[in-house]
């Protein structure tokens, strides 16, 4: 009987924790299109939205309820099946990435029991993110040929090409990383970094990599190719309306959102606080779990906006010049830091 209790606790401690982090992905990547919205007209000296709620806050919720209540047109000679799956595929596999990520330092209950504040420690954490992210590209794939355009098509293609081309110099700069660490799982990632220091101190040019791929990853300026208005009329969803629409871009959002906590995770010690020790606070548990979520969600801030900021800054790439980047610069670099990387960790056990 008290076992029974006891895994209905671990049950609905995970529920809620679920439930957190999948609130925490919507409202963030709603008020990242403001953002966007926001640092675009900075850019170019404008006001940005304005009108809904002060200082336009409330325009996320207008756009929301826009998609909602929008009609929502299936093309007659698409593939209803696969034309609905689409979308629900991108945003399941944007979600789902978020259940290694440790949100939060572990919360310490009276008791003495360890609560850690991510879904599941697996030991194959980061293996598990890259597989995830892998499968999203079903989601652009079906979604372009089942909605039987040949500009959605072409616009599918680019983007599963592109995908596949960077997951190889992004995977190869994360084993370098795993040189340090000896472990894939995020928890343990985190801990090295707080207890050696943070790896982008180490792996600068892994991380530079990794930045670079998950830009490409999301599908975000300068490697926004599948999304080439000028050339592809409006890319891999052009077919698409109300929330189906409306879920392909939230998920391009919330993979940004996704990208920024891996990175903050892994190269920038996650929700490590640098040159303090946290213990000598005082602090309650409770309020220590709070202290590095917010740091964790400063650093992510950092990295969303840094994302925003080179879409408005940075002009697209030719498909050629996307491609020979990745084969031709990046997998070499990449190479080359693992390579490094080994050679240094064999001289300092020797």
């Amino acid at each position: 009987m008290i076992l029974l209790s006891i895994d209905l606790w671990f049950i609905l401690g995970k529920a809620i924790l679920i439930a957190a982090i999948i609130g925490l992905s919507f409202f963030i990547a709603m008020y990242t299109t403001y953002a966007e919205r926001k640092v675009a007209a900075w850019l170019q000296d404008r006001r940005g939205p304005n009108r809904a709620g002060p200082f336009g806050i409330f325009q996320p919720l207008a756009d929301g309820g826009k998609l909602f209540f929008k009609e929502e047109i299936i093309p007659l000679a698409s593939n209803k099946i696969l034309f609905i799956l689409g979308p629900g595929l991108a945003m399941i596999t944007a979600l789902v990435t978020s259940t290694v990520i440790p949100w939060a330092a572990p919360f310490v209950t009276k008791g003495g029991s360890v609560i850690p504040m991510q879904v599941a420690d697996v030991d194959m954490g980061i293996l598990l993110v890259f597989s995830v992210v892998s499968v999203g590209v079903y989601g652009i794939m079906i979604g372009g040929w089942a909605s039987n355009n040949k500009f959605s098509l072409m616009a599918a293609i680019r983007g599963a090409s592109q995908m596949v081309s960077y997951e190889l110099p992004m995977g190869l700069a994360l084993i370098a990383v795993l040189f340090m660490t000896g472990s894939l799982q995020m928890s343990e990632i985190v801990r090295s970094q707080v207890e050696n220091g943070w790896h982008i101190i180490y792996q600068p040019l892994g991380f530079i990599i990794f930045f670079v791929c998950a830009l490409a990853e999301c599908n975000r300026t300068p490697f926004d190719l599948p999304e080439a208005e000028n050339e592809l009329n409006f890319g891999y969803h052009q077919e698409y309306s109300s929330m189906k629409l409306g879920f392909y871009l939230f998920a391009e959002y919330i993979n940004m959102f996704i990208s920024s906590a891996v990175m903050a995770t892994v190269y920038f010690g996650g929700y490590d606080i640098p040159f303090v020790d946290e213990s000598t606070w005082g602090l309650s548990p409770f309020w220590m779990s709070m202290i590095s979520f917010g740091v964790l969600m400063a650093k992510i801030s950092f990295f969303l906006f840094v994302f925003l900021w080179i879409r408005w800054t940075i002009p697209r790439f030719r498909y050629d010049q996307l491609m020979n980047l990745g084969w031709k610069k990046l997998i070499p670099l990449a190479l080359a830091n693992m390579i490094i990387s080994a050679a240094v960790m064999l001289l300092l056990k020797k």
